[in-house]
């Protein structure tokens, strides 16, 4: 399977495709200002005391945009000019900010658009030109597409390392591997680590309920109650007013859903790293099961932030993205992602409650966000001096590699996962700085 995308990816979107980022756009920063949803689950847990009006928008907005400005300039925006495909950290987290900032309702959306609208006409103007250097630094940056997709592969095996131990890690170390190798061998033209990944999920969520019914096996002859939390319990309290509080903005949140599922649907977004490539290479159903895996990693978190903040996430519990990849046109995308929405909003305190009686799972969940986090940490700083490498040389690789270690001495003012695609960038308009100043012969090929 190929794992290199052609030169010169596009940005030139349709009409429609425009309107519709625009309008998404729109959508998030108003609900971003009313503080009923976010994308980044960082700042969930913050919204409560905006809420309550413990705190301020301007100190809320503060914390969006020191949790989010690294992720949108260091990963969202190279991740969209190398592959040509949208992403979460571009699209979803501006609008976080400029909802939050916004200081009247009405002003929220505008900018919302505002920034939907500098996405689909600016991006591709800074491609063209990027494009158009001597050193072509976004070009470089597909290197970064084989490890992202070869190394994600093993996350469900660092997760069950982490959580079950060596033995079982091990096992499921091989078996993937003996699935990756088998799958290039007998089906070339599907993605090598879709097969693998599946049973390594179905491995650690196997082990976990397995797990998870032995000690309610064991409690129940012990004669131990059930942990779940009593009516009379202030956190139960909690839980019951958020998601009552989201089930009154249920057709808004259906609403969203359909927009996200749209965007999903006309193939000109992925939901993470790996998901851009393939989207990019238009592996839509290979990258449907990628998003799919990722939404175990992310449905505790995002159910208990949601429940103990009464702010939801912007893509819900991710399952839109999968679902819009394989839609077969926008309309029938909109009907199922507004369906799935509305069934995530409905089913969230009994999906809490759930949580509450299967702890294993939910570290299995834990261990899942941390190995992607791992995998995806090694795999960008990998393929990013695999781009240096590719438009400088050794004097790349210098530059690139210098600029990640001093992010790491200063105490990372850029976030470890968006540093290096930063490095890039900045790495790359200096070498072109250098070929003016003639100091610098750029590689050819």
């Amino acid at each position: 399977m190929s794992t290199t995308l052609a030169a010169g990816t596009s940005l030139d979107f349709t009409l429609a495709q425009q309107l519709t980022v625009i309008a998404l756009c729109s959508l998030t920063a108003y609900i971003s200002h009313m503080a009923l949803a976010v994308f980044n689950d960082g700042v969930r847990p913050f919204l409560l005391d905006f809420i309550q009006g413990r705190t301020t928008r301007s100190a809320t907005t503060a914390v969006s945009f020191g949790l989010s400005a690294g992720f949108i300039f260091g990963l969202g925006a190279p991740m969209a000019l190398s592959t040509g495909v949208l992403n979460p950290w571009l699209v979803f987290l501006p609008t976080d900010i400029l909802g939050m900032l916004a200081p009247r309702k009405w002003l929220a959306p505008i900018l919302g658009a505002a920034w939907g609208a500098v996405v689909v006409f600016g991006l591709n103007g800074a491609n063209n030109v990027a494009h158009d250097l001597p050193v072509d630094f976004l070009t470089a940056m597909q290197q970064m597409s084989t490890p992202i997709l070869f190394l994600f592969t093993l996350f469900p095996v660092l997760a069950i390392t982490k959580q079950f131990g060596r033995r079982w890690g091990g096992i499921a170390g091989v078996l993937e591997l003996v699935l990756v190798v088998m799958t290039m061998k007998l089906w070339p033209d599907m993605f090598a680590g879709a097969l693998a990944m599946a049973v390594g999920v179905l491995m650690l969520i196997g082990l976990a309920v397995s797990k998870d019914v032995r000690q309610r096996r064991a409690d129940r002859a012990a004669g131990a109650t059930d942990d779940v939390l009593p009516d009379d319990d202030p956190m139960a309290s909690l839980f019951s007013a958020s998601a009552a509080r989201l089930r009154r903005y249920l057709p808004l949140f259906m609403v969203l859903g359909a927009g996200v599922c749209v965007l999903a649907q006309m193939h000109i977004f992925g939901g993470g790293e790996a998901t851009s490539f393939l989207i990019a290479k238009g592996q839509y159903s290979e990258a449907a099961q990628v998003d799919f895996y990722r939404v175990f990693g992310f449905i505790p978190l995002i159910a208990t932030t949601a429940l103990a903040s009464g702010a939801y996430g912007i893509a819900g519990f991710t399952l839109v993205y999968p679902i819009g990849y394989l839609m077969p046109n926008p309309f029938v995308a909109a009907v199922v992602g507004a369906l799935v929405f509305a069934v995530e909003v409905l089913a969230l305190s009994w999906i809490g409650k759930l949580l509450g009686k299967l702890p294993s799972v939910r570290d299995s969940s834990e261990h899942l966000r941390s190995a992607i986090g791992d995998t995806l940490q090694l795999a960008i700083l990998f393929g990013s001096l695999m781009a240096a490498n590719a438009m400088g040389g050794g004097l790349g690789i210098l530059v690139v590699g210098g600029l990640y270690l001093l992010n790491e001495a200063m105490g990372r003012p850029v976030v470890r996962m968006a540093a290096a695609p930063a490095a890039v960038i900045v790495g790359g308009i200096l070498l072109n700085i250098l070929y003016w100043l003639d100091l610098f012969t750029p590689i050819k090929g």
